[in-house]
């Protein structure tokens, strides 16, 4: 309970922590999942990767995914073999966690779902020229990527803004959580990094005020991933997915202005009420 915007948010900010003996709980099992992998293919390199690894990733654990990144010998890839390996993968680790029912592929990865949380295991290969290449099962090709350079953008990014961007990334995250998952985690991510560019995050409230309005006008919007190896990372909306998008996001700036003008006229609970509809029960309540 809390009795001003900016207590608020800080409690809101705190809310969304991974909590230290979570963190521990991902570290070990991270480390089992890799150990499990290198028992049966000729492993190069392997690293966390995703929202775990950029710090953006969100409470709860039970939500959330981890994603492992393996580069495999070259030995094991072909042309047209994305399905066959990410099988394959899916056969070791079934080995490794027998009791875990559901080990299955999902496209570019294979997902184990414990009971606590996901793990996604994204096996790759070193690319010419730099970066990644990943299985795209459900197309039958081979995606380039470098989630080590999304690490480093999102590190400077943050910095750029004086460690405000990633606090305010999980908030958005929150908020697309909140409504459904409209968008993609790394979507969601790329557009609160790209609308933030050259502009200061004063505070949290007029921050995400921010993001929702100019995200609006990305979402029709090719918007290349920033580590330069895809031309649009909204490639698989559909004309009714990102309608449905810029009317969500149209109410909740509505109501994130609606949420600044109760706060400056004084009406603290009606302000912390609207950021509630905006957020969910993760924002904390007034009182």
């Amino acid at each position: 309970m809390v009795s001003t915007v900016a207590e608020a948010f800080r409690q809101f900010r705190t809310n969304l922590e991974i909590t230290s003996l979570q963190e521990s709980t991902t570290s070990t099992r991270q480390t089992n999942v890799r150990d499990a992998v290198a028992r049966d293919f000729s492993v190069l390199e392997s690293f966390l990767t995703g929202s775990y690894r950029r710090n953006t990733m969100i409470a709860p654990l039970t939500t959330a995914d981890i994603d492992v990144f393996v580069v495999l010998d070259p030995k094991y890839y072909s042309t047209n073999n994305q399905r066959a390996l990410l099988s394959a993968v899916m056969g070791t680790l079934k080995k490794e966690y027998p009791k875990t029912p559901k080990i299955k592929p999902d496209g570019q990865a294979v997902t184990i779902t414990f009971t606590d949380f996901e793990v996604d295991v994204v096996p790759g290969f070193y690319r010419t020229g730099g970066g990644f290449l990943i299985p795209d099962a459900n197309m039958g090709r081979w995606i380039p990527t470098d989630p080590k350079k999304h690490v480093e953008l999102w590190t400077a990014s943050n910095k750029a803004h004086g460690g405000s961007l990633v606090p305010l990334i999980k908030m958005m995250k929150c908020w697309n959580r909140a409504h459904g998952d409209l968008f993609r985690s790394f979507h969601l991510e790329v557009l609160v990094r790209h609308v933030l560019t050259d502009v200061t995050i004063v505070d949290f409230p007029s921050g995400v005020r921010w993001v929702l309005d100019k995200m609006r006008s990305k979402v029709w919007t090719r918007v290349a991933d920033p580590a330069s190896y895809s031309d649009d990372v909204a490639s698989y909306l559909s004309k009714a997915e990102a309608d449905r998008m810029i009317a969500v996001l149209t109410n909740a700036h509505r109501s994130a202005v609606a949420a600044e003008t109760y706060a400056t006229a004084g009406y603290v609970r009606s302000a912390i009420d609207e950021w509630r509809s905006i957020f969910g029960d993760y924002f904390p309540a007034y009182g």
